[in-house]
């Protein structure tokens, strides 16, 4: 199973490891691309400042993530499962799995990003604040910019495993499984089980919670339907619909009584 994760908008302080070594990243086919967003990242955030803020989206009170990006070659690394936190990231509590679950996470779980495209939660990085709606001044929109290079990369990372999306829609648009990979893959939205709507915070913090009792469970569902299975049997309710054509993915909704 491969699960492709949205990163968190806010992340843990890179802390004093050694720096971002960018030739040790996983799915390096997308090095290249990677160089491109971090070297003018890094070109913007150590000029104009006041520039950089409004590239980025940045209010006055988040003006020290301009200087830690412009420190980005040199800053301390982490494994990204520790870099990324919030409501997801809680959740799923990556830390606190038991050591073979860990190892179904290390080859399970990619996380998109703005900034490298997609990592590995063992992958080292430093934190950094870019996400995927920004537009740089020379490379442009961030989710046009990754499409191809994702392109290349992704279907191969996928292999014949079951696919589980679980991005946010603004990540969603760097790579869109399609033909024969796309019928392995299983989209998920959050539902509030009463009025069927979809539901926001929770919405993060279930997601988390589905992926840590996979890894936990070591359920290894082949396709979509297999996994609608093992979601029920861990205690979720869930409603599948399959595509109605070739090329596309399977809907899942999972329903939940309370909103907390």
């Amino acid at each position: 199973m491969l699960v492709l994760l949205p990163p968190s908008e806010g992340k843990a302080a890179s802390g004093r490891g050694a720096p971002l070594k960018p030739e040790s990243l996983s799915l390096p086919g997308l090095a290249p691309a990677r160089e491109a967003v971090l070297g003018e990242l890094v070109e913007l955030c150590a000029g104009d400042e006041e520039k950089a803020r409004e590239v980025l989206g940045l209010s006055e009170g988040l003006r020290g993530e301009v200087a830690k990006n412009a420190e980005l070659r040199t800053a301390g690394a982490r494994p990204a499962g520790e870099i990324y936190t919030g409501v997801l990231y809680d959740a799923l509590d990556l830390g606190t799995l038991d050591p073979a679950a860990k190892r179904r996470a290390a080859r399970s779980l990619l996380v998109f990003s703005g900034l490298w495209g997609a990592v590995r939660v063992t992958d080292r990085i430093p934190s950094y604040r870019c996400p995927m709606g920004v537009k740089l001044p020379a490379l442009g929109a961030l989710g046009a910019f990754w499409r191809a290079p994702m392109a290349e990369v992704l279907p191969e990372a996928a292999g014949d495993r079951l696919v589980l999306d679980l991005r946010s829609s603004a990540y969603a648009a760097a790579w869109k499984p399609t033909g024969e990979v796309a019928g392995r893959t299983a989209t998920v939205r959050v539902l509030h089980a009463p009025t069927r709507k979809v539901v926001s915070h929770f919405n993060k913090a279930t997601k988390g919670r589905i992926v840590r009792s996979l890894l936990a469970s070591a359920s290894a569902p082949g396709g979509p339907a297999e996994l609608v299975e093992a979601l029920r049997d861990l205690g979720y309710e869930v409603e599948a619909q399959a595509p109605t054509k070739a090329g596309k993915p399977w809907s899942l909704d999972v329903l939940v009584a309370e909103i907390h």
